[in-house]
């Protein structure tokens, strides 16, 4: 009898110990930190935001995100952004592909010059094979992937003078972001780029100590560049900045298979909301953002197919060169997508 009490004894102790497990992971943060570089002034932050309000409806408040933008949460680096998701210093972020290229050398394939030449040619990529082949590559590096957004087409800015060709580019000091690519790229084109946190840019501009950068129209409108002395832009579509929505991979597996759905389908939903905020007003026949910006004094340069050859050409051993770094298989396959979009 007092064996088989204590037998019976150690197989509920063996049972509450591999059960301890289970019940850990299905304790619920009372908060979830969600960083972005921007907040919800523009259509970046906002795609977070519509995430956050989504699940917060969708599980009945039992998943709380909380927005924390400018990258706060690793003191406004931009590109320490991926490395602390992996860690769990983040728990979910909406991030750009060019932040975290460093850490995730196929993601420059967004970034190569003048690879992408309209917004078919993004879809093609991000809602194709190739889009499906990168949330493959970003969970193999411990994070969990869920949905496309968009930042869009980072155009040229400056305060000196209209660009129209790559000469025109030769000595000015223009910020970009952290990434190896986009210094050769401007350096091939003549500029002299300088790598500075968003934070520290605006400041610089204001200044006339950097003369310009490259961003999306969207940035450029609600962070009110033309009062830092941004006068010329040219819209050139040199590279495209999509979005990824992304949860630390702890954080997914301690939640319930139906919690992951309703998490996975409001990031879905909330990437083509914001997709569409982020192409609003720069899609023919309804340019309007275009047309704003010309009304604050701006001056506003389209390059014709022949001037952005131009560039093209300018960037092409750069290409080639970063080809051979993200992977060709990867890149031919981009190259193929594009071409069958038409």
């Amino acid at each position: 009898m007092k064996r088989r009490f204590l037998m019976a004894g150690a197989a509920a102790l063996l049972a509450a110990t591999l059960a301890a497990p289970a019940q850990a992971q299905t304790k619920y943060k009372d908060e979830y930190k969600v960083s972005t570089v921007v907040g919800t002034a523009f259509p970046w932050g906002k795609g977070a935001e519509i995430w956050i309000d989504l699940v917060k409806q969708r599980t009945n408040g039992r998943i709380n995100m909380k927005l924390y933008p400018g990258v706060s949460l690793v003191q406004g680096d931009q590109t320490r952004e991926f490395t602390a998701i992996r860690q769990g210093i983040i728990d979910m972020a909406v991030g750009s592909t060019i932040n975290w290229s460093p850490q995730v050398k196929e993601l420059n394939l967004f970034s190569l010059p003048f690879l992408m030449p309209d917004y078919k040619a993004i879809d093609a990529l991000t809602q194709g094979d190739v889009g499906k082949q990168m949330f493959g590559i970003l969970e193999r590096q411990g994070v969990v992937p869920l949905a496309w957004g968009e930042n869009g087409y980072r155009e040229l800015t400056n305060s000196k003078r209209e660009v129209r060709k790559p000469d025109d580019l030769k000595g000015l000091k223009i910020r970009v972001v952290g990434s190896p690519l986009f210094l050769d790229t401007f350096r091939a084109l003549g500029a002299n780029p300088t790598q500075m946190s968003w934070a520290d840019a605006q400041p610089a501009f204001a200044s006339g100590a950097v003369d310009g950068q490259e961003n999306p129209m969207s940035i450029f409108t609600a962070a009110k560049l033309h009062t830092v002395g941004q006068k010329y832009v040219t819209m050139w579509g040199y590279v495209a900045d999509p979005l990824v929505f992304v949860i630390n991979k702890e954080v997914w597996e301690s939640w319930t298979p139906a919690d992951r759905e309703i998490v996975r389908q409001a990031a879905i939903d909330a990437g083509k909301q914001q997709i569409g905020i982020a192409r609003a007003g720069l899609v023919a026949p309804d340019l309007s953002t275009v047309k704003n910006v010309q009304a604050l004094g701006v001056n506003v340069t389209t390059l014709t197919p022949q001037e952005r050859d131009a560039f093209v050409t300018a960037t092409r051993r750069v290409y080639a060169q970063w080809k051979a770094t993200i992977g060709a298989d990867l890149v031919n396959k981009a190259e193929g997508a594009i071409a069958a979009r038409k």
